[in-house]
Order: structure tokens, then sequence, then C-alpha cells
């Protein structure tokens, strides 16, 4: 979504990490302090979530596919959106990350891996790509203790091998990505929910990557 001068400039921002990090978070506080609206990802009403973390092989490609299914919407409903956006996770991590570390592990099939990714071509390159992509970024024993705060029971059995492994793919991630800026943020030192300084830390570099007033 660029600029269109007939109307008003219009920005697509999407932030993008790992499980904790703090993504649906910062996409609500984004969204109130800039007046945009938020896209969150959809984990609650995932149905096969629940079953993906108690046997993640059997489970994988299903709760993939609903993944990339919802995250396809979602984009279909923010290109549609007559103003700014602010999308809580990409479509690009499902693929290139979680789908990804489900076949390097085993979890997810050659076969179902391949299909999945054959689905992820076909419409990724018809999708624009944000203005602006938030990499928020934390240690393992950071986004262990969140996960562990915030209490999903569907969550519990997340591992820390997995969390790491994860981490590990996202760095490669972001060290290859090339379809839009992206911006950085260690939010191992910051508490941007309850403090308004943190929070003001973020939107400041927000406001500098997109030249907003």
């Amino acid at each position: 979504m660029k600029s269109n001068q007939e109307r008003f400039p219009q920005y697509f921002v999407a932030v993008a990490g790992n499980i904790g990090v703090g993504k649906s978070s910062l996409t609500e506080l984004l969204a109130r302090e800039l007046s945009w609206e938020p896209f969150i990802e959809p984990h609650a009403d995932n149905p096969y979530l629940a079953d993906f973390y108690t046997d993640m092989q059997r489970w994988s490609f299903h709760s993939q596919v609903f993944f990339l299914s919802r995250r396809l919407q979602h984009h279909r409903q923010l290109i549609d959106f007559p103003g700014s956006v602010v999308q809580d996770r990409t479509v690009y991590e499902d693929a290139e990350i979680f789908a990804a570390n489900l076949c390097r592990q085993r979890q997810m099939s050659q076969r179902d891996f391949a299909t999945y990714c054959d689905l992820y071509d076909g419409v990724c390159a018809f999708l624009p790509p944000p203005d602006l992509v938030i990499y928020l970024k934390a240690s393992v024993g950071a986004l262990a203790e969140r996960i562990n705060q915030r209490g999903r029971f569907y969550e519990r059995q997340i591992s820390i091998d997995y969390l790491s492994q994860l981490n590990e793919l996202y760095e490669e991630w972001v060290a290859n990505w090339s379809r839009c800026p992206i911006m950085v943020v260690n939010t191992d030192p910051l508490d941007f929910v309850h403090r308004p300084k943190d929070l003001q830390y973020v939107l400041d570099q927000v406001r500098t990557y997109l030249t907003l007033p």
C-alpha cells in the first residue's frame, strides 16, 4: 500500500517475531497510537493448534495450512482496507520460518512441505509486500518467561529447543530479507506494554522509517 494522493497516505506495517515476543501487544499499541487498524494473528481459533502442540508430526501440515489461509484472508482484507494497517505476523513467516522448521525437524514430511510451498509460492507472487516489517527479537529465556506468564494451555508443551530453532531461522530470515525495509528491535530490555518510554522508543523508530510526522 503506497501513498494515494487522491485520498490520504496508506501504510502497511507488519510485526514479525518468535512465539511470545510480544507481536500482538505491539500491534495493538501501534494501532492505538497511530489510529491505524490492527490485524491480529488468529491463534485462538485455530482448531488444530492444541493437537499440534501435543503431536506436531501428525498435525503440522493441517495447522500450517490453516494459518496460511487465514494470513491470506488478512492480506486481502488489509489491501482492501481504506486506511493504514498493522499486521500481527506475516504470511512470509508461516512458510519460511515455521513450516520450514517443521520440515527441517522432520515434524512435517517432505511431501507435505512441497505441497505447502507450492501453495505459498503460487499466491505469494501476487501479494504486495509491507511498507515496513518490524522484527521483534528476544533471547530464548525471555521468550520462555513471557510464554509462561501469558499461560495459554496449548503452549505448555513448547520446548526451549523449539524456540531456539525458530530463533536461528529468524536470524537467517532477517539477514536475507529484501522485500521491504526491516526494523529490528531487541525486546529483551524493553517492556512497551507497561513502560511508556519503551513504546515511545519503538514509535519514534517507526516514524523515522516511514517518514511520519
